[in-house]
């Protein structure tokens, strides 16, 4: 008799689980999309125009031979 119990609770455990994926929320599926490819392309774009400037101005302070450096003794422990 027990066993015929839990075997009716599963069943009506599964019914209940199936009902409710076919009648239950509906969830949309996940859709990972950029907004707006180009403007961030076009940012991008700026970004690497930004960065090349930056490298130009540091590959001249080298090329010039003004830039000096001093050596500082690591701190002994």
């Amino acid at each position: 008799m027990k066993r015929i119990s839990t075997v009716s609770l599963i069943l009506a455990l599964q019914i209940l689980i199936l009902v409710n994926q076919w009648f239950g929320p509906s969830t949309s599926p996940a859709v990972a999309q950029i907004p707006d490819a180009g403007a961030q392309n076009a940012q991008i774009i700026d970004q690497l125009k930004q960065t090349n400037a930056k490298l130009d101005k540091l590959l001249d302070v080298l090329q010039s031979g003004k830039l000096q450096v001093t050596v500082a003794k690591p701190d002994e422990k």
